[in-house]
């Protein structure tokens, strides 16, 4: 065992104490018989990627890396599982077309005509959209299709071994079933010879010897079809424990309204004599009013809204946190991720190995965060733009230069895509919201007190200095708080409630720029 291994042993991230648990209670520290650890990811693909696919792929992936380092031994893989002989059940809202799709509802979506008009169904169309964005991320897993294995036998044996079951896995899902779906429920799903339909219909008869059903279709003919190929699908319940059992996965997550479909297909799965996957249950995102995020609703966050204004690794800290715990999902959490982003990488460097495997960066990077000196915060950017009323990042730059003559679009990348960012963020949501007020009376005092203090100190004092002589204004002024203090500066000077450590925003600003400003705030002008 590697000197990081053992340290990995005492690591408290919740990624390790995840694979520890699977090494030691699922694996017992073996390969599997089938020569790898899996994981699995599920997808269904009625519709595009979305940030919560991104989340449990992202939140798997530390996990198995976090074995890796653990059991460097065991060979692993990422198995991303798309759904796609789902029969799609209705014409989504967001794709063009609608009236081609339209014909073919309750069809397996890998046999709906694409409406982009890019693939041979709208099936493939989605799941190459599902590659495309795990690929843009630079997740390594593998894609399987669905109907790639049922089409060929892959499921076969799983599904023979179902229909051999089956009275067992009736009595295990029925008594969860309204009366009237009782009546009618079967794991296996026929699919229509004649209309391609996936069929939701009572099976009368079985046999077992030949692995066929016989069921009655809705014009009350008896149809026999093998229950092998693709002429049944499974009901998804009875399809997630097949799966299991035929892939032998060792590892998947899901969100907490699946815990009562999860504790289903695990008594199925073992049923069939295999044994479900250690699983973690994630916590379901809420929107800026505490309410369920709903695509029906719309009232979520797309990755692309967040990639708008922030890098991807400030949305994989999201994922990482505290997974557990329900999370609001709106966009004005975006700034303080990435700021939380940044001060973990700044400390990634300085600290000791076992110290750096309890660090998000470490799980954001597969332990190779990029170096690159947090130079500016988020927020100070922000606050920066918003003074400048920038809409071009070069203005952001010719500040930034000032204050970090070593930092360039070229040598600061991660900077480069805040500062982009940060002009985006401010355009949408802070410039819109801005809302300047004049300064009292003392407060008009208490600003000629910071300009006087500020001119005497000069251009080249530092961000300390600057901080320290702002706090003694405050307390010299004898507001009734530093807070009210800061609080006058933020609404008078930036047009908004919070703010930036004001030291750090000075030296960015600049002193003679700051006492300009503050002029402006002395003689009442409008500081928009």
């Amino acid at each position: 065992m590697s000197d990081l291994s053992d340290l990995a042993r005492n690591a408290t991230a919740w990624p390790f104490q995840e694979a520890k648990a699977l090494l030691d209670e699922r694996l017992k520290g073996k390969t599997p018989d089938k020569g790898f650890v899996l994981f699995e990811t599920g997808y269904g693909p009625s519709g595009l990627p979305h940030i919560g696919t991104f989340g449990e792929v992202a939140r798997t992936t530390m996990v198995r890396n976090a074995l890796k380092v653990l059991a460097p031994e065991l060979p692993s893989k990422l198995f991303a599982f798309s759904d796609d002989m789902d029969g799609l059940r209705k014409v989504p809202d967001n794709i063009p077309n609608p009236e081609i799709v339209r014909p073919h509802l309750g069809k397996p979506l890998t046999q709906v005509p694409d409406p982009f008009g890019t693939h041979d169904s709208f099936g493939a169309h989605n799941n190459a959209r599902l590659r495309s964005f795990l690929d843009t991320f630079g997740f390594e897993y593998e894609f399987q299709s669905a109907t790639e294995w049922y089409k060929t036998g892959k499921f076969d044996a799983a599904k023979l071994r179902i229909l051999e079951c089956y009275d067992e896995v009736i009595n295990v899902i029925l008594p969860t079933l309204g009366e009237e779906r009782r009546a009618t429920y079967s794991p296996f799903l026929p699919v229509c010879p004649e209309t391609g339909i996936v069929l939701q219909v009572p099976v009368v008869e079985k046999d077992v010897k030949a692995g066929t059903i016989v069921y009655r279709r809705e014009d009350g003919k008896l149809i026999e079809t093998p229950v092998t190929g693709a002429h049944c699908k499974m009901q998804w319940k009875a399809d997630w424990a097949m799966r299991w059992y035929a892939l032998g996965v060792d590892y998947e997550m899901s969100g907490k309204d699946l815990i009562p479909s999860v504790e289903l297909s695990g008594r199925i799965c073992r049923i069939l004599g295999g044994k479900p996957p250690m699983n973690l249950t994630y916590e379901l995102f809420l929107d800026d009013k505490g309410q369920k995020i709903s695509k029906s609703k719309g009232n979520g966050l797309a990755v692309e809204d967040w990639l708008k204004y922030a890098p991807d690794a400030s949305l994989a800290l999201f994922m990482y946190q505290k997974p557990k715990a329900a999370k609001r999902l709106y966009f004005d959490v975006i700034p303080r991720s990435v700021d939380d982003y940044l001060t973990y990488l700044g400390k990634f460097e300085t600290e000791e190995a076992g110290k750096r495997l309890d660090n998000p960066a470490w799980h954001i990077h597969n332990g190779q965060p990029p170096k690159e000196e947090a130079h500016l915060s988020f927020s100070i950017l922000l606050n920066l733009a918003s003074v400048c009323n920038a809409e071009d990042k070069a203005v952001l730059w010719g500040f930034i230069q000032r204050y970090a003559p070593g930092a360039s679009p070229e040598t600061a990348p991660i900077l480069d895509k805040l500062v982009e960012g940060a002009i985006a963020y401010y355009a949408d949501f802070v410039k819109p919201a801005k809302k300047y007020r004049k300064a009292t009376p003392d407060e008009a005092h208490a600003f000629a007190d910071l300009r006087a203090k500020l001119e005497a100190m000069g251009a080249d004092s530092s961000a300390e200095d600057l901080q320290t002589a702002v706090y003694e204004i405050g307390k010299r002024d004898a507001f009734p708080e530093l807070k009210a203090w800061f609080k006058a500066c933020y609404e008078v000077l930036l047009g908004q409630d919070q703010g930036p450590r004001m030291g750090s925003f000075i030296k960015l600003y600049g002193v003679a720029n700051t006492v300009a400003l503050l002029d402006k705030a002395i003689n009442g002008q409008d500081m928009a």
